[in-house]
């Protein structure tokens, strides 16, 4: 018999969103968190792995662009070289 409560705060907007998708699924948000304890006794930890993002996304940027850069040929075979190019 479930007699537990929960209080969870979030946004308005993201209780909506959250009930409107679980909704979709034909179950509640009650039965959503529920599954989502039962999973993580069953898993010993969260049902999912958690990692923090290593860069944020102007540096995973420029280090795409430098794996392009280096695939294609591009680089410097030493400090002055890029000094050089940096100095127009």
């Amino acid at each position: 018999m479930k007699s537990a409560m929960l209080n969870i705060r979030t946004t308005p907007e993201t209780k909506r969103a959250i009930e409107e998708l679980y909704g979709s699924f034909g179950i509640t948000v009650s039965d959503a968190v529920n599954i989502f304890f039962n999973k993580s006794i069953i898993e010993n930890g969260l049902p999912f792995e958690m990692k923090m993002p290593r860069y944020n996304e102007k540096t995973e940027k420029a280090i795409a662009e430098a794996r392009e850069m280096r695939g294609k040929g591009g680089g410097f075979t030493d400090i002055d070289e890029l000094f050089k190019e940096l100095k127009g």
